[in-house]
């Protein structure tokens, strides 16, 4: 009888985790560090494997810039790729419910690859992204917002 108690209270434990934990999956819009402005919006989708990836779905314009047609300055598989439709973060891992790691970006406009990791703020409608080399340290941070689910 307590076998079957602690079964189930496993089992319901790990379904209310799983309803909890917060899901990024959407159109976000980034902020950039720099600039303060939005380069681009985003849809992140969730692949077969778990991890996430984002592709640029649309390069918001702004005054005095003119953006880029192709990942001139990329490495391969980027290199001359259009920029509007690419991947440019791929196997993000969800950790726990808010933090997310072990993701690779890509900047299309310098073409420099970083490590990342992000998190979710707890209204789930912000995710603070920092890709760096070597340490967290050395990086530089994003803000996206969510746009839709």
């Amino acid at each position: 009888m307590r076998l079957n108690k602690f079964i189930l209270s496993a089992l319901f434990c790990s379904i209310s985790f799983s309803s909890m934990a917060k899901d990024i999956t959407g159109i976000w819009k980034n902020i950039d560090d720099k600039t303060g402005s939005s380069k681009a919006v985003l849809e992140i989708r969730k692949e077969s494997n778990g991890t996430y990836t984002a592709k640029i779905i649309k390069i918001t314009p702004r005054p005095g810039y003119t953006p880029k047609e192709t990942c001139i300055d990329c490495p391969a598989p980027y290199t001359n790729k259009p920029i509007l439709g690419m991947d440019v973060l791929k196997n993000l891992k969800q950790t726990d419910e808010d933090d997310f790691t072990g993701g690779r970006i890509i900047d299309p406009l310098t073409g420099k690859i970083y490590s990342m990791k992000a998190k979710l703020n707890p209204t789930g409608n912000r995710l603070s992204l920092r890709g760096y080399v070597g340490v967290s340290a050395l990086g530089r941070s994003q803000t996206w917002i969510r746009e839709s689910q």
